[in-house]
């Protein structure tokens, strides 16, 4: 008789403080009222983001383990060992959704691989809502993460996405927040006039700011990403 396993639970974090009230879904409590077992990308955190939805449960007795970008394959496995217990384990991104741009992936690799029921929750993802409000194409787009850090690779780059754009899909991508202002500064001066450019800064946060503009309306605006969490993106819109 096959042992009956655990659930693996992707549960999103918020990506701006103080806002779990009106980002996260009822779900999401009630995941975490019940679940003992978590591995995240940063534990601190995660201890902080579950303390914040005051469960009324005993953080000391949670049991949190780091799964990051270098844990070795090998200890992704010993992590996962609950599940084949019975238990309920839950992935908690530093912020957002765990599994997109983000290590919990490993996670969820391992458990397909071993019949493990995946459980994505609802919560916000800054890439989705950026996509969503951009005005730009849903239908054809790209994630790419980071760009190059340094020139020439970087603007190849940034040419690169932009040819892209202009055949109709949706380029998407991000900067470490205290590189958004050189990064924004690097669009302006390497793409055409006419090409769109969105710039989501600080998404669901009370300073929230997303602007779709062409890179020449860009030049003639004055904006401060300075460590602000941004998404940028550049397509084409249909008027």
């Amino acid at each position: 008789m096959n042992k009956i396993k655990g659930k693996l639970f992707l549960i999103p974090s918020v990506i701006a403080e103080n806002t779990a009230g009106t980002v996260l879904s009822g779900q999401v409590y009630e995941v975490c009222r019940n679940t003992t077992f978590y591995l995240a990308e940063n534990i601190r955190t995660a201890r902080r983001f579950i303390s914040s939805l005051e469960l009324g449960i005993s953080i000391p007795e949670l049991q949190f383990s780091l799964l990051d970008k270098k844990t070795p394959d090998a200890e992704v496995a010993a992590l996962m060992q609950p599940l084949l217990q019975g238990k309920d384990v839950g992935v908690l991104s530093e912020a957002g959704c765990p599994g997109v741009a983000d290590p919990g992936a490993r996670a969820v690799a391992w458990a397909h691989k071993n019949g493990v029921q995946v459980v994505p929750l609802v919560g916000p993802s800054s890439i989705l809502l950026a996509l969503m409000a951009s005005g730009m194409s849903g239908q054809h787009f790209a994630f790419h993460g980071y760009l190059p850090v340094k020139s020439p690779e970087k603007v190849q780059a940034i040419r690169q996405l932009e040819k892209q754009a202009q055949q109709g899909q949706t380029q998407i991508f991000m900067e470490t927040p205290y590189r958004n202002n050189q990064l924004l500064s690097d669009l302006l001066q390497h793409c055409h006039p006419a090409s769109s450019l969105c710039v989501a800064s600080g998404v669901t946060g009370e300073g929230e700011f997303i602007r779709t503009l062409s890179v020449a309306e860009w030049k003639k605006q004055k904006v401060d990403l300075h460590k602000i969490p941004t998404i940028f993106l550049l397509g084409t819109v249909k008027n």
